[in-house]
């Protein structure tokens, strides 16, 4: 898959611990942990997960001295368990002091995020974002100035109103709102600038928590601004609302090319893991053809035809084994993650979409002879049947994957 696939807006590319957003770099996928920073063992164990997932940006809280003073241990217990993931700070109401007090915290992060909205209120603002902008220059950290509607800068939100009532013709407040929105981020980045800060140490975004007033917001802010740009839905929601909703915001601006960096902002289900949001991020990239990060699995929603359950089994198995296997598929098979898998349910659609996938199986529907013919490359190579269907099917799986993209077989193809 290729970027190619959609004309992206230019943006400067930064530079945030070796991995580069913007620019003609790939959409970059990250995440937040939801431990207690302070907890050192359980957040550097919960940004392990999130970036063997494939999140490849993680931020983290810091919002109190134990939480700053644990940073760097954070780091350390990281580099020790090979986990390179650069981590991003999350700062809000008192970030000045803590990065002032703690300057090794400052040295562990690969990026600050800074909320214009709660860097301080009246006199104290200016000054405190002054100091957090002088800590990132000095330390040659980049800042993702990341407004939020929900704690957006009253006092601006406050004169712009004003500004609005005045004129002949005022704009519907929801309106001003959103330009607000836009307004404080650039006047944010405009400000950290003239403090030092360089143009490509500089990346925004202005969350919202309604699809279409985010869609609004990034393609004024598109426009206005070349800095690269992180999307995100805030409070998405739970479950299948936060995924629909996301992604219909999402894959709106990724289509017009508008976005650098995305994070799906999942609340997470009783007992679910946290590494969820990671995979519809990746999946959503995927299925657009941006990005491709792990096997795709085609399979049938099944019909009157398919009475029986297992070609629902059969197919969780499959991309339940894809994802566990990837962390070693990455690093041994080059190429994997274009790989395209079927598990179809029945005769209607089931031998043309597995011959048009790598590796596909067509199972019997109700009333079927009771055999799996397996396509490979468009051409049928055996046939399965028996209680073993499943296994042996993991097992041509596996052998594809050696085949086709071990280290030798590209060099002999």
């Amino acid at each position: 898959m290729s970027e190619s696939v959609i004309n992206r807006r230019h943006s400067v590319p930064v530079d945030v611990g070796g991995v580069t957003v913007g620019g003609d770099a790939p959409v970059v996928v990250q995440s937040m942990t939801n431990t207690d920073t302070a907890d050192e063992v359980g957040t550097a164990v919960q940004v392990a997960d999130l970036a063997r997932a494939g999140s490849e940006l993680v931020r983290i809280t810091v919002n109190n001295e134990a939480a700053a003073a644990a940073v760097p241990a954070i780091r350390r217990r990281l580099d020790d368990m090979g986990v390179d993931v650069p981590l991003v700070g999350d700062f809000h109401f008192n970030g000045h002091r803590l990065l002032t007090a703690y300057p090794d915290c400052a040295a562990a992060l690969a990026k600050l995020r800074i909320n214009p909205g709660n860097v301080g209120k009246g006199r104290r603002r200016d000054p405190q974002f002054a100091t957090m902008i002088d800590i990132a220059r000095d330390f040659d950290k980049p800042v993702r100035i990341g407004v939020n509607w929900g704690s957006l800068d009253q006092d601006l939100l406050a004169r712009m109103m004003d500004e609005n009532a005045r004129l002949s013709e005022p704009a519907p407040p929801a309106s001003v709102m959103k330009q607000a929105v836009v307004r404080s981020a650039l006047d944010s980045a405009e400000k950290a600038e003239a403090l030092g800060l360089p143009h490509d140490r500089i990346i925004l975004s202005c969350k919202m928590s309604v699809v279409q007033d985010l869609i609004t917001v990034y393609r004024d802010l598109a426009t206005r601004c070349d800095y690269p740009l992180h999307l995100g839905l805030t409070e998405a929601g739970m479950g299948s609302k936060g995924i629909v909703a996301s992604s219909a915001a999402l894959a709106v601006l990724l289509q017009e090319g508008i976005g650098d960096t995305i994070r799906i902002s999942l609340t997470p289900e009783p007992g679910e893991s946290r590494t969820r949001e990671v995979v519809v991020a990746q999946e959503l990239l995927q299925t657009m053809g941006m990005r491709a990060f792990t096997p795709l699995v085609t399979a049938c929603p099944g019909c009157g035809r398919t009475t029986s359950t297992f070609f629902q089994e059969l197919a969780e198995q499959i991309q339940n084994h894809v994802r566990e296997r990837m962390p070693e598929w990455r690093n041994h098979y080059p190429g994997v993650e274009n790989m395209t898998l079927a598990v179809m349910g029945c005769v209607v659609n089931g031998p043309g979409e597995s011959r048009n996938a790598n590796l596909g199986i067509s199972l019997p529907g109700t009333g079927e002879k009771p055999v799996a013919p397996v396509y490979e490359d468009g051409e049928k190579t055996v046939t399965l049947k028996g209680e073993r269907i499943g296994e042996e099917f993991v097992e041509l799986v596996e052998d594809y994957v050696a085949r086709r993209y071990g280290r030798g077989a590209h060099s002999s193809s």
